[in-house]
């Protein structure tokens, strides 16, 4: 591993590792953590690691919150089961205590919250539970807002949406706009007084898909002091040239529009939580008509983060600078908003 990598905070702001965990008997949680996954943190240099719940279609609507809650459980189980090495931090002094120890800290993440629909209050039962990050919705309509599948609709927030920005922002919980649709993003950076985070989100200048930020939206999230976080996806890097090149392309220019300072991470590596939780079949699977089986050679996964750094150096980046998108970006973020009451 490249040793600017090693020594360097990794912030990785997610992976759906835990529809994988969620997926083994309860009882083998936290043993599946430790074989399957955490090998393959230690190895890509992963220090900070955001875990999103993310609630399948057939959950929803009524199995939702009960799939979210076993979701947390398992995230807390895998946590209390490997304390030697991971553990689940609720603000900033939890992660710089956790990080100084050696392990790696984890932060609980809600990707589109299902199972709160219009109850805005339950995200206080979460934040309870140690949710920290949340976004309102995913490619399609919730009842807080619409995703960026739907963004010919031209919807916001809703008021129920409104009703959460609010309370997370009270809580301390920060708001996650990747997914959301357009027109939702600017509602968000018009009524939003705190940052705001794109958890896994690339550049549409350089590929236009409705998954993408533009700049517009970018600026802003810089502007507010948020951080956006570079998706690895494939399919939303480029049409056919799945290569490493293309995601340092989409970090460079998030950085030129960002600034240096609000650039991070968000790899989104699904190849083996599909391969874990889909039954083999003789079709390609697609996500939204993109397929879901295109990654970028050798970013299938967390264990191949070291390649980033090497691609980031190659291309003359400063350590300075490298070291503030693989980690140091999203650690200040996180130390400065999570838990911190409004």
């Amino acid at each position: 591993m490249n040793e600017l990598h090693r020594s360097a905070v990794v912030a990785d702001t997610h992976n759906d590792l835990l529809c994988a965990v969620v997926a083994r008997p309860a009882d083998r949680w936290a043993a599946f953590f430790r074989e399957q996954w955490l090998p393959q943190l230690r190895a890509g240099g992963v220090d900070l690691q955001t875990l999103p719940v993310f609630v399948e279609d057939g959950y929803r609507p009524e199995g939702a919150l009960r799939r979210t809650l076993r979701m947390v459980e398992a995230a807390h189980r895998l946590a209390e089961g490997n304390d030697d090495e991971v553990a689940l931090c609720r603000d900033g002094h939890e992660i710089d205590e956790v990080l100084a120890s050696g392990r790696i800290a984890l932060v609980l993440a809600l990707e589109s919250a299902p199972g709160v629909g219009e109850d805005v209050e339950l995200l206080e039962t979460l934040f309870r539970l140690g949710v920290r990050v949340a976004s309102l919705a995913h490619f399609g309509r919730t009842a807080l807002a619409d995703g960026s599948g739907e963004d010919a609709t031209g919807g916001r927030l809703t008021r129920a949406g409104v009703a959460a920005l609010a309370e997370m922002e009270r809580l301390g919980m920060l708001f996650d706009v990747s997914h959301l649709g357009r027109a939702g993003v600017e509602h968000v950076l018009e009524a939003s007084s705190r940052p705001v985070i794109a958890t896994h989100s690339a550049a549409r200048a350089l590929f236009d898909h409705h998954r993408n930020l533009d700049d517009e939206q970018i600026r802003g999230i810089a502007e507010r002091g948020g951080v956006v976080c570079v998706n690895f996806f494939a399919p939303y890097l480029h049409a056919v040239d799945f290569t490493v090149d293309r995601l340092v392309d989409h970090l460079e220019h998030v950085v030129s529009v960002a600034g240096i300072a609000q650039v991070g991470l968000g790899p989104d590596f699904i190849k083996e939580v599909l391969a874990d939780t889909t039954p083999p079949c003789c079709e390609v699977a697609f996500v939204e008509g993109v397929r879901a089986d295109a990654y970028l050679p050798g970013l299938e996964g967390p264990a191949g983060l070291p390649l980033v750094t090497e691609a980031l150096l190659s291309r003359g980046w400063p350590e300075a600078d490298v070291v503030a998108v693989l980690g140091e970006n999203v650690r200040r973020l996180y130390r400065a908003e999570l838990g911190r009451a409004g």
